[in-house]
């Protein structure tokens, strides 16, 4: 079975932007496709491009592996389409956002198991932390939600490949398409955090900086 891994900078207008950002001496992409090229099961790693982008794109890319590509398009379905023929029939499909760089390999690693085991979408999660009120229109205070089952989500997106062909069939397999009743959640990270503002972006350098060094000593 070969599973793939797909790219996606596409939540947000300034997201193909934010994924060159430099981040310890590389663009944010080559971090997050790095993270997916580390775990062997990914073949291939699909990096889904606006056109626009996707010169640069691959000129940040081009000193990794050749399981990793650049299709240029704003649809992960369409991606999905084009390669569609070369994976085999118990394929897993990951979407991950391109942004949340520091994704550790447990995390997809749990993704993909969990897919194995038979759960037809799987979606990281976190704990609630914050105290989340509720306000009335006049913006009082009206009650405070009891968070001991709220999480807040995370990628990547696992689906099988039946589901993931379902989810497109409805539209564009994007969080709102695949977060629904019966989905199954894993632990989250804390460093999979989306780096998208300049706090962000200081943690992002420190956990880069970190890793690192690990592999110096």
């Amino acid at each position: 079975m070969n599973s793939v891994a797909f790219v996606t900078v596409a939540h947000h207008a300034a997201d193909t932007e934010l994924a060159l950002t430099p981040v310890h001496g590389e663009a944010l992409l080559t971090h997050t496709v790095r993270g997916l090229l580390d775990v062997p099961d990914f073949h291939p790693v699909v990096v889904v491009a606006p056109v626009r982008c996707a010169p640069a794109f691959r000129e940040v890319l081009a000193g990794l592996p050749r399981r990793c590509r650049v299709l240029p398009g704003d649809s992960v379905r369409g991606a999905f389409a084009a390669i569609e023929a070369e994976l085999s029939p118990e394929a897993i499909v990951l979407v991950h956002d391109a942004l949340r760089a520091f994704t550790p390999a447990e995390t997809f690693r749990d993704v993909l198991a969990t897919v194995r085991s038979g759960a037809p979408v799987v979606i990281p999660v976190l704990p609630m932390a914050d105290t989340v009120k509720v306000t009335d229109e006049a913006r009082l205070i009206t009650r405070t939600e009891d968070r001991t089952h709220l999480r807040t989500a995370q990628t990547p997106l696992g689906f099988s490949a039946d589901a993931f062909r379902a989810v497109c069939a409805e539209g564009e397999p994007d969080l709102a398409a695949a977060i629904r009743a019966g989905a199954v959640t894993v632990d989250g990270h804390p460093d999979a955090m989306r780096v998208d503002s300049p706090f962000a972006l200081t943690l992002a350098e420190a956990i880069a900086a970190a890793a690192g060094t690990e592999e110096t000593l």
